[in-house]
């Protein structure tokens, strides 16, 4: 393929042997990463000027899929978590979080948050989907979408793994990726109003691993983890596969810009996973690597 672009991330940037690492999102004014670890039920902070000896850690006391800043907030303080049953405002220093939201009226022992993000809105988009430990997962997962004063409502219904959620730079397209279908779709979206319509396919993944966690670059490229394919796909605006960042594991989940550098989350492999010994001891490390390309700003969820 012509102009094909090739990256490869080497040793980690902290390897914490995460069960699942996740939802890495940037703090620029601290210069601080953020991530989670799902099954440990944990949120990471780094201060990138301190290094990976910064790490601080929020234990939880259920699993936790994604982060975002709240207008108005110091993220020091307070930031948006989403949660087993929904979302929360989750006090950093105490470690202590109060529901702001509910996936349902009557709290889903089967269900957990996923992925999400803010839209230009300031709403929270958050999907949800079967919890560990309770066999293969059923199509009893949403999408659903958030704004701060009224009750949720549930955009896609019957989903298996809602994953990422993003928009392109002048916010008139939203991309969402379903992992087990091996999709992302897009939306028109609405600038004035923020609603969606025309949805339709935007990139249909022919490998074997699952598409996972996305960011959108400052021209128009989503980034793409692949899970259980050891790569990020860097994809462009017109949906074509355009380059690659090759990462020493397999299970890779999410990324998240900072500058130039994309930090990449990934996964512990499951015993009966095919692999190497090397891709089971970087089972869910953070990398690092520097791809030139810089990323969208997220926005700040309303409350």
């Amino acid at each position: 393929m012509a102009n094909f672009q090739t990256w490869t991330a080497g040793e980690p940037y902290l390897n914490l042997h995460c069960g699942l690492g996740e939802g890495p999102y940037y703090e620029k004014a601290a210069n601080v990463l953020r991530f989670v670890d799902i099954k440990k039920k944990q949120v990471h902070f780094v201060n990138l000027d301190r290094g990976p000896e910064s790490l601080r850690t929020v234990q939880l006391d259920v699993p936790v899929g994604v982060t975002a800043d709240i207008a108005g907030v110091d993220p020091a303080d307070r930031i948006l978590v989403g949660l087993k049953y929904g979302v929360a405002v989750l006090d950093v220093a105490k470690g202590q979080y109060e529901y702001v939201a509910k996936l349902h009226d009557t709290d889903n022992e089967r269900l957990r948050a996923n992925d999400g993000a803010v839209d230009p809105h300031g709403r929270f988009w958050l999907g949800s989907m079967t919890d560990f430990g309770l066999g293969d997962f059923q199509t009893e997962g949403a999408l659903y979408r958030f704004d701060g004063k009224s009750a949720r409502e549930e955009v896609l219904s019957d989903l298996l793994i809602p994953n990422s959620v993003g928009w392109s730079p002048d916010g008139r397209t939203m991309y969402f990726t379903h992992s087990t279908d091996r999709k992302v779709y897009a939306w028109d979206y609405d600038p004035t109003s923020g609603a969606v319509s025309n949805r339709r396919v935007f990139y249909a993944h022919d490998g074997a691993g699952e598409p996972d966690g996305f960011r959108v670059d400052a021209d128009g490229n989503l980034w793409h983890a692949v899970y259980n394919e050891g790569r990020v796909l860097k994809i462009s605006s017109a949906g074509e596969l355009v380059g690659e960042v090759r990462v020493p594991t397999l299970a890779v989940t999410c990324v998240q810009f900072v500058g130039t550098a994309l930090f990449i989350t990934t996964a512990q492999l499951g015993e009966d996973d095919e692999a190497t010994d090397e891709q089971r001891a970087l089972g869910g490390a953070l990398f690092r690597v520097d791809v030139g390309a810089r990323g969208l700003d997220p926005f700040e969820f309303k409350l």
